[in-house]
């Protein structure tokens, strides 16, 4: 039977959003992500999923954001099997159970302690999985975090819901944490980022929106030791031959300026 669930304020609900989008890409003919377990957990849930009336476009964008930075694990923990892993915000993702990483990785799950208490509920136990539950903005949560150990920062869908200076501080004290790694999301520009409050999905949700930024090395002057290694757009993906029209047409006619590229999804990935 469907779990209800506590309630939860606008922005822990946005994790029901993305897992709603990844359940739905798997169930197409074509998955791109094919997360038949976040299917799963969606259909665990008592919850009003069809309020978001998700389009085509946004359940494409979540499955493909989240394949490129599954790969950007996959690719950091091959070179360092002893890795620390941190998913920032994570939900009810299951990045670890995708990238099924080493055993000599440590994976840190990391969201607000009314959704770690949660995942438990909905995901398996796995060795050298530890969930944590706390606020992003506060001090202290990494404590228990080794920092001697190459890192693995991923963040899905984290960096609109902050203030501009709640996530450049974020990223000071994750690189202040640790001596090497690497830094992977999903980047907004500062017109995706103003935007997407006025998108009707997120309007279900009720939550407000962050700021983002335009040039990809604007992190760089953040004084957190980051230095960009890839700027992936996502309209330029190979994945686009597979989009269902006209959303192939308009992502493919998008890909051919710089500025309207970037309005749409792009992983961005910095060495530090």
């Amino acid at each position: 039977m469907p779990q209800r669930l506590p309630r939860l304020s606008p922005i822990q609900e946005t994790l029901l959003l993305t897992a709603y989008c990844k359940a739905v890409d798997s169930r197409r003919p074509a998955p791109i992500l094919g997360d038949t377990m976040s299917a799963g957990i969606v259909d665990e849930i008592d919850y009003d999923f069809g309020k978001f009336k998700v389009p085509a476009n946004l359940v494409i964008t979540a499955a493909l954001r989240g394949k490129k930075l599954d790969a950007a694990v996959r690719s950091f923990v091959a070179a360092h099997p002893a890795a620390v892993v941190l998913d920032l915000g994570c939900g009810f993702d299951t990045r670890v159970f995708r990238c099924d990483p080493p055993e000599g990785v440590d994976w840190y799950d990391i969201d607000f302690p009314e959704i770690a208490r949660l995942r438990p509920r909905f995901l398996p136990e796995r060795a050298h999985t530890h969930i944590v539950g706390a606020d992003l903005t506060g001090e202290g949560w990494l404590d228990d975090v080794p920092r001697d150990r190459p890192a693995m920062i991923v963040a899905e869908g984290l960096q609109p819901f902050l203030a501009a200076d709640a996530f450049q501080e974020l990223a000071r004290t994750l690189t202040g944490h640790f001596a090497t790694g690497e830094l992977a999301f999903n980047g907004y520009t500062r017109f995706a980022a103003w935007s997407m409050k006025y998108h009707p999905t997120i309007k279900a949700i009720g939550v407000g929106a962050g700021q983002g930024f335009d040039d990809p090395r604007e992190p760089e002057s953040w004084n957190a030791r980051l230095t960009l290694v890839e700027e992936q757009m996502l309209v330029e993906a190979p994945e686009v031959a597979g989009f269902p029209q006209p959303l192939r047409a308009i992502t493919r006619l998008a890909a051919h300026s710089v500025i309207m590229a970037r309005q749409g999804a792009r992983v961005l990935r910095y060495r530090f």
